[in-house]
């Protein structure tokens, strides 16, 4: 079942989102990795900002996360993560799903380069990596992310 996250999760997003992003660990560059990936101070700044967050939760269990983020004039899928002992079931893909179905206009998400196994996920659902020159203009306008990260990371855009 796909639901809205409550305050009440937030503990739980955190959980997810520092087990799921293991899978950086070591493929992402060293200096943009640590730990914990994201601190629950940070988790609260993001929806503090208007992320707002989606998730997917099986017998109880809160399995996957995925946040939407309205700014300025389009949307941006942010922090995407799936708790690993349910990866590989379609939780990822479901949620992109549910949250594009719920988008009017442009839809974005930014991801890490070298994390193919995400930007495989957003291709198989109607999204397309820019150009770096687009790329680079769309963090520039939407995101807030140190150089280092923007040169190490890729955007794509929802396109039916």
């Amino acid at each position: 079942m796909i639901r809205r996250c409550l305050e009440t999760d937030t503990n739980e997003i955190g959980i997810i989102i520092n087990e799921a992003a293991e899978a950086y660990r070591g493929v992402i560059p060293a200096d943009r990795w640590h730990e914990p990936y994201m601190t629950q101070a940070e988790l609260i700044s993001e929806i503090n900002s208007g992320v707002e967050f989606w998730g997917w939760e099986d017998a109880g269990i809160l399995a996957g996360v995925m946040g939407i983020q309205k700014v300025k004039d389009a949307t941006l899928i942010r922090h995407a993560y799936v708790r690993r002992a349910y990866q590989g079931r379609g939780i990822g893909a479901a949620l992109l799903n549910a949250l594009t179905g719920r988008v009017t206009g442009k839809l974005l998400v930014g991801t890490w380069a070298a994390a193919d196994w995400a930007i495989r996920l957003y291709e198989r659902n109607s999204f397309r990596l820019v150009t770096t020159e687009e790329k680079d203009r769309l963090l520039d306008t939407y995101w807030n992310i140190p150089e280092r990260q923007r040169e190490t990371s890729v955007v794509l855009a929802y396109s039916l």
